[in-house]
């Protein structure tokens, strides 16, 4: 009894263990996402899947894209709503929802799209946040027209009680475009100065309703893994998650003169003044400087429904 009853287990191994082979993992393969939407109590932790991270450095774009920041981050927020929301967003026949970034065959497309975007935001040389915006209102045009509410909106770091607290709030109706500045020292011992800034994609979001740290995860469309590598400006490049650490910080800012373009005289060279602002440091492995201290500044929110 005891040999037929191993013949039994033996037999019955036989059958299953091809099943069990099937499960296999195969190694390498990245996890699949999983959202969070979680705003109860003291702690936040949000996080949007299916936010695309397209490059902004394309052969077609305006000096290779170097400057395109804005529009390719616009473009990420626009395919999680065409994507994950089935949102009809877009322009004339070109719709959002129907292309693939990872696809080379929808890499020409996306560029023009992107360019458009561009173009609405009155590029010039940049885009700014609130261009950005009226980007956003002529792209989402289509859903309107068949019957979605959108809306849209900027949170500033200064003078804000809680930018943590309307950051998760906001990311959690959808993926925010977020703008730091890069600063260098001023012309005062502890000062700074602004010198550029750029724009990315916050797809996560991690911390405290009033505390002073954040820890999010970005789409940077300006860091790309192949970058100056082989034939990038005409290939999208593997999609990342940047982590970063946002530190609240109280800076002395020096704020330059402009000059007046309608007077003779170059009111650049008059002295400029300061001011003390609320900024939130941004920091990580991927944007370290010699030079200058990445400072959040502000953001944009998007929202649609129907």
């Amino acid at each position: 009894m005891i040999r037929n009853a191993l013949i039994a287990a033996a037999a019955l191994t036989a059958v299953v263990a091809p099943a069990t082979a099937v499960a296999d993992p195969v190694i390498g393969t990245p996890p699949p996402c999983v959202g969070a939407s979680d705003l109860a109590g003291p702690d936040f932790n949000v996080k949007k899947c299916g936010v695309s991270d397209v490059d902004q450095h394309r052969a077609g774009l305006e000096n290779n894209g170097n400057a395109y920041c804005g529009p390719a981050s616009l473009y990420n927020v626009l395919h999680y709503w065409g994507h994950e929301k089935d949102a009809p967003v877009g322009w004339l026949t070109t719709k959002v929802g129907n292309l693939n970034p990872k696809d080379p065959a929808d890499f020409g497309v996306i560029t023009n799209s992107i360019g458009r975007i561009g173009v609405d935001a009155k590029y010039d040389g940049g885009t700014s946040l609130g261009n950005l915006r009226k980007a956003w209102d002529i792209a989402t045009k289509p859903a309107r027209d068949a019957g979605w509410t959108t809306s849209t909106g900027a949170v500033g770091t200064h003078e804000n009680p809680d930018f943590a607290g309307d950051l998760a709030k906001k990311l959690n109706e959808g993926p925010l475009q977020i703008v730091y500045g890069r600063y260098k020292a001023g012309p005062t011992t502890g000062s700074l100065q602004r010198s550029g800034g750029h724009i990315v994609t916050v797809v996560s979001a991690t911390g405290s309703f009033g505390g002073n740290t954040i820890q999010l995860k970005l789409a940077d469309p300006g860091r790309a893994g192949d970058s100056g590598q082989g034939n990038y400006l005409s290939t999208q490049s593997g999609y990342e998650s940047l982590d970063v650490t946002l530190t609240k910080r109280s800076i002395k800012e020096y704020v330059p003169v402009k000059d007046d373009e309608n007077t003779r005289e170059d009111e650049s060279l008059e002295p400029g003044t300061y001011r003390t602002v609320t900024r939130w440091e941004l920091t990580g492995p991927r944007y370290v400087s010699d030079t200058t201290r990445q400072m959040i500044e502000a953001f944009n929110w998007f929202d649609m429904a129907k």
